[in-house]
């Protein structure tokens, strides 16, 4: 039997027999790496295990741990959910069932509507498939054979998608026991490692997004290695639901999202409060890392947007409108005006880096059905900061970056972790300037010790991009902070200055958002804190509670003391007990509490209660100030 090369992820290379499958090559390096691996990516194609080796290769084994791993596993759940699904119920045909983030779903076509209630039926019918064990077997066949073999098993959808496919794709089958489907793959070799399944939720889904099309019933579910794991997830699910920021926005009175404007935030007084300590800190910041801030215009004429590459490349999310005959669009993107500022004077090249920065409102158009909350709007207000610099700072700029956005996301307890996206298939530019601009990025990274992910085809049209996925306080992530490096714009304004030769050269442009959009920042934010905000972005800091009415003055009085020094306070001068004025403040998450009753009165006290803490004691006015007033600058 011929030896062929095998090159691991960490650059070892073994020699293998010829023909072994993957399964095999995983256990001959090691029990517990077969055991672990879910499929394997070879010369950077993801595939099965059971696929064998022919030819030398680099080989990845992927488990659970990585992102293929996980899609390989929750793809495999959805065809056991198509499997169980058939085997209980009549008449059902399928559509698709993908992997999706955190999860899978699969469509179905049948007279039977679906109930909460079925779910739990479906899922016992999912855990004996499970346990059956079912090795996943991939065949291919040709195009006819695939469309009489569903013709026969009356898979109208699935005939569908397979005439639909280019004439010279390979149609592959998966079969587990009694089903079969039309599929790509890759999967895991048996429904045995299906560990852990929770069906979550019904909803409606026209046939290949089509509202033309028939209306399918879309079983969405998760899966897990574990049932350690799946539980976790549970719990982590539930909490969310509870910090839910549209639940919060209305009970803490933050913000609304009315009938008359789908998609378009209402802010609250309280929610302003929130909204202006966020624009205030980062103008702060901003000035302190050498930024200037401008504003510019939220309607332009069209040719600009023609000339920027929007008009191409994203015309579908923008409006429109007419004005003296002429076509304008109201900006979906902060850049094209920040460009026109620069162009308004000639640059040196000791003027660079060049920071400017704006906090732009921008519109962008997004279907209903996928607007929520604070999280997808159609208007909100980017944090946007565009730099020009010459080519030999682009390392140092995106490092000083770096820098900033560790220093916000720190301030609010966030961690995160970087993405590299690369160029996408619709792009502007010669793979030349995009190699340039891509490299340009890693290194910065990989100089900083910042591990990494690469996306390859995810970047923006006009250049690569780093993101940053913050994590909240219960684990989930959100992508907020870009940095896009920009080799093309420049190109497509004719951006000059003049270098140390006396000469005109092109300059390069950085694009970045630290908050992303300061709506949905402020829901994440919302979610983050369950409603409880940090002292210095609380919309009341400090509520004054007076036992009876003869204390209102009292507490009238030093309320006026805290507001002269800048300290957000509230008098609760409602005739109620003080017991229900306590609670009422505990469900609007108030960092602190002052009691004031005779004692305090006479002895110019406060009895304080801290959100978290409780009862801490009574304590002079003066001292209570001061303390309160070092924990708002301390932003702790």
């Amino acid at each position: 039997m011929n030896k062929i090369k095998m090159t691991l992820k960490d650059g070892a290379v073994r020699e293998v027999e010829q023909g072994i499958t993957l399964a095999q090559a995983a256990e001959s390096i090691s029990r517990n790496l077969a055991k672990a691996a879910l499929v394997a990516k070879v010369d950077g194609k993801v595939i099965d295990l059971s696929a064998k080796l022919e030819k030398d290769a680099a080989v990845e084994f992927l488990t659970f741990e990585d992102a293929e791993g996980k899609d390989a596993l929750r793809h495999t759940s959805s065809h056991i959910l198509a499997q169980a699904v058939k085997r209980l119920y009549d008449d059902v045909k399928i559509g698709i069932g993908p992997a999706i983030a955190n999860g899978f779903y699969y469509d179905f076509d049948t007279t039977h509507i679906f109930t909460p209630e079925d779910l739990g039926k479906i899922q016992a019918e999912m855990e004996t498939i499970v346990k059956e064990n079912l090795p996943l077997e991939r065949r291919t066949v040709s195009r006819d054979e695939a469309i009489e073999l569903f013709g026969e098993q009356g898979e109208v959808y699935k005939q569908e998608l397979i005439r639909d496919l280019p004439e010279d794709v390979q149609i592959s089958l998966y079969k587990q026991g009694e089903f079969v489907d039309l599929c790509a793959g890759p999967h895991v070799h048996s429904t045995g490692r299906v560990k852990a399944i929770k069906l979550q939720s019904i909803a409606g889904a026209y046939w290949r997004g089509d509202e033309k099309r028939k209306m399918l019933q879309r079983i969405y579910g998760t899966s897990f290695e574990k049932k350690a794991d799946l539980e976790a997830y549970i719990t982590m699910m539930e909490e969310a639901a509870k910090r839910d920021h549209r639940k919060l926005g209305r009970e803490l009175d933050l913000f609304s999202i009315q009938d008359e404007g789908p998609g378009f935030p209402f802010f609250h007084p309280k929610g302003m409060v929130i909204r202006n300590e966020l624009e205030a800190f980062w103008r702060k910041l901003h000035v302190k890392y050498g930024y200037q801030e401008i504003k510019t215009p939220i309607i332009l004429h069209q040719k600009l947007w023609q000339q920027s590459g929007h008009w191409d490349h994203y015309r579908q999310n923008m409006y429109f409108t007419k004005i003296d005959e002429e076509g304008y669009a109201v900006k979906p993107m902060n850049c094209p005006g920040g460009i026109l500022i620069y162009r308004t004077q000639h640059h040196s090249y000791r003027d660079f880096p060049l920071r400017t920065c704006e906090l732009g409102l921008v519109h962008r158009h997004e279907i209903s059905g996928a607007l929520h909350g604070l999280m997808r709007v159609r208007s909100f207000t980017q944090d946007d900061s565009h730099i020009f610099m010459l080519p030999s700072q682009i390392k140092a700029e995106i490092k000083k970056v770096i820098e900033l956005f560790n220093t916000v996301y720190s301030v609010f307890g966030l961690s995160y972790h970087a993405e590299l996206s690369t160029k996408p298939a619709k792009a502007m530019g010669s793979d030349e300037i995009w190699e340039t601009a891509t490299t340009a990025l890693r290194e910065a990274l990989e100089e900083l010790d910042m591990p990494f992910k690469i996306n390859p085809g995810d970047g923006a049209f006009y250049g690569p991009k780093i993101d940053f996925h913050l994590k909240d306080s219960i684990g989930r992530t959100w992508q907020c902070g870009t940095i896009q490096l920009d080799m093309l714009m420049p190109e497509k304004f004719d951006l000059t200055y003049i270098g140390e030769d006396g000469l005109k050269h092109r300059p390069v442009m950085i694009h970045r958002v630290a908050y992303g959009s300061i709506e949905r920042f402020i829901g994440i934010l919302i979610e983050h804190f369950a409603g409880a905000f940090p002292i210095w972005l609380a919309p009341v800091q400090v509520k004054i509670l007076p036992i009876s009415e003869r204390h209102a003055d009292y507490a009238r009085e030093i309320a006026q003391e805290m507001r002269d020094q800048d300290i957000r306070v509230d008098v609760d001068d409602r005739n109620e007990k003080i017991g229900y004025k306590i609670r009422e403040a505990q469900l609007e998450k108030v960092p602190y509490m002052l009691v004031v009753g005779d004692k305090e009165a006479e002895t110019r006290c406060v009895a304080v209660r801290k959100r978290g803490q409780g009862d801490i004691g009574a304590m002079p006015v003066d001292s209570f100030v001061t303390t309160v007033i070092a924990e708002i600058a301390a932003k702790s």
